[in-house]
């Protein structure tokens, strides 16, 4: 049974088509099931729309979850389609987040951490000018902040739980506590991490996270899922039975998608 959860659309205005694009991709390609998560909107910030090409807007939401809802019952017996969301976690604005999402059906939610004081994670230049002092204080920052999306009972899934190292590859070899600090409190929530196979379009390459930390995954026994993170539709299901085959090489028996919230278990 082939799934992929993490999928972008060109609603957060830097992901390529539409979202039947990608559900007739998946189903070109095999998949059995494919959820539509793309980016929430900023509902922290006053603004209906602060920040075009990160997200959709506010005011877009309604839109959106219509849409995967209408496309649903066009493909159900194609395809299955989760309605599902990538959710940035703002610790501050938790409340306002969860206020929205407790109107809508979703089958699940994807928590990411983008923002490290303040700073976007795929900002290049934000590592300009740093000593090491200051770098090992982003990341454990990072890890922190991940630590309390596990606990925040918001989310099904953590999104690509070491993607700080996207445009500085080197940031993984800065020693830290802090990732297995971040990784027990993640299997203490039952929360599951994705293997996020859009890392390699990125300057570290290979998927996030890296084998080293999914091996350690395993060993805490965290709760594994699949997603593309696709922003054009050829990516659906990227990887899919490497994936799968390294995680059995970890000793890991079966992953999940989640379908009204709950786990549905997918033996590798």
């Amino acid at each position: 049974m082939k799934f992929d959860l993490h999928t972008h659309h060109q609603r957060c205005g830097h992901a390529a088509g539409e979202m039947e694009d990608y559900i007739q991709s998946a189903i070109e390609k095999g998949l059995d099931v494919i959820g539509m998560s793309d980016h929430s909107p900023y509902f922290g910030e006053k603004e209906d729309h602060p920040y075009p090409g990160l997200t959709m807007a506010k005011s877009e939401f309604d839109d959106y979850i219509r849409e995967i809802q209408h496309l649903k019952e066009v493909y159900r017996d194609q395809i299955e389609v989760l309605l599902g969301v990538e959710s940035d976690f703002f610790p501050e604005s938790a409340k306002k987040y969860n206020h929205v999402y407790d109107k809508y059906p979703l089958d699940y939610i994807i928590g990411s951490v983008h923002f490290v004081h303040g700073i976007n994670i795929f900002d290049k230049t934000r590592w300009d000018g740093l000593g090491e002092k200051q770098i090992l204080d982003v990341k454990e920052e990072y890890y922190r902040l991940i630590e309390e999306s596990a606990r925040s009972g918001m989310f099904q899934v953590l999104g690509h739980i070491d993607a700080i190292k996207g445009y500085f590859p080197s940031i993984s070899d800065v020693p830290t506590h802090s990732v297995d600090q971040a990784l027990k409190v993640i299997a203490d929530n039952k929360v599951a991490i994705e293997v996020n196979t859009s890392g390699k379009n990125k300057d570290c390459g290979g998927w996030y996270p890296s084998d080293d930390i999914l091996e350690r995954a395993k060993f805490y026994n965290i709760p594994i899922t699949l997603g593309s993170d696709s922003h054009v539709s050829e990516r659906i299901g990227d990887d899919f039975e490497k994936a799968a085959t390294f995680l059995k090489s970890l000793g890991y028996r079966e992953w999940y998608f989640f379908r009204n919230k709950q786990p549905v278990a997918v033996p590798l």
